[in-house]
């Protein structure tokens, strides 16, 4: 089961890399005469703040499903509740 969860976690980023490049796709600068919409500037700012929060979230399911997968494997990493 916990080799499964481990399989999940490492999915789980890859859908988070998929809606990342949807937020950079959507977040790209307009030029004022098109259709209005976000400038350089914004657009800079909206990246800057969703990387952050992407990196942190995939650092995340890394790491749990990196522990997932040793403790699929038997090995226990000093957590003493375990």
């Amino acid at each position: 089961m916990a080799r499964l969860l481990s399989l999940q976690m490492l999915v789980v980023i890859a859908g988070l890399i998929a809606v990342y490049a949807l937020v950079l796709w959507g977040t790209r600068p307009q030029h004022p005469g098109q259709t209005g919409g976000i400038d350089t500037i914004h657009s800079l700012i909206t990246r800057i703040a969703f990387t952050g929060v992407f990196v942190a979230l995939g650092y995340i399911h890394f790491n749990f499903g990196r522990q997932l997968r040793s403790e699929a494997k038997g090995v226990r990493r000093g957590v003493e509740s375990w």
